[in-house]
């Protein structure tokens, strides 16, 4: 049986030809969670390519939007200070003093600041060539999502299992602040974010979560503080 803790219940810019999306469905996605402001001015072509990359199959795209720039003018609409902090946590893991957007983490491991293609697109193909650490499945009935994931290769060591919504597509006129005047549009855009429980990898994982509404869900494992994802799934 699973060691399972703290379970909780509910929960565009053309790009480079380097960033192709495969013609199959992958079992084993990367991870890309992009750090992002409807109030940062560099923030759109970051925007555009994490709508790009929501096409792939062999990508799970999530756009975080942070809050520590509501201040300059506008306030995000879908900014978390949870998202930050998550950001944050990244950046003490990796010894970096700093936060910013637009960032884009691949996997948990790889950041990459700003919107630049060929350096998202070598992560990306990197990170699909190492051999899968788990299997992941999530199947949906309305609002519960059953998981079920193999015991790691790594062993047992802590990780945590999390749970997320995302908004699809959605459309923005911004009045105030840097981006002033434009309307922009954002994809997969993250909410309800939960810690769904602690796991120990000893044994195989099996848990049943409900969730809020009909978006899409993605279930996250990953190595305690704000380590390596070894395991990902989305269920629409």
């Amino acid at each position: 049986m699973s060691k399972i803790t703290n379970i909780l219940t509910g929960v565009a810019l053309s790009l480079s030809t380097s960033i192709v999306a495969p013609a199959f469905a992958d079992q084993h996605p990367v991870v890309v969670e992009l750090y992002t402001s409807q109030g940062c001015s560099s923030c759109p072509p970051a925007d555009a390519m994490l709508a790009e990359l929501s096409g792939r199959d062999d990508v799970i795209a999530i756009a975080l939007h942070v809050d520590y720039w509501d201040y300059i003018g506008w306030k995000d609409e879908f900014g978390d200070a949870g998202h930050a902090k998550r950001q944050r946590d990244y950046a003490n893991k990796a010894g970096r003093r700093t936060i910013y957007t637009p960032e884009m983490i691949v996997q948990g491991q790889t950041d990459i600041v700003g919107a630049k293609p060929k350096a998202l697109s070598k992560a990306i193909a990197e990170h699909k060539a190492k051999a899968p650490l788990m299997e992941l499945k999530a199947v949906r009935d309305g609002a519960t999502v059953k998981v079920e994931g193999s015991v790691p290769t790594t062993g047992a060591a802590p990780m945590e299992v999390h749970v997320l919504q995302v908004l699809p597509s959605h459309k923005t006129r911004i009045t105030r602040g840097e981006n002033r005047g434009n309307t922009l549009q954002y994809s997969n855009i993250a909410h309800d974010w939960q810690l769904a429980g602690q796991w120990d990898g000893a044994d195989a994982l099996t848990m049943t979560l409900d969730v809020r509404n009909d978006d899409p869900v993605v279930v996250l494992v990953q190595e305690a503080n704000a380590g390596a994802i070894i395991g990902a799934v989305r269920v629409d």
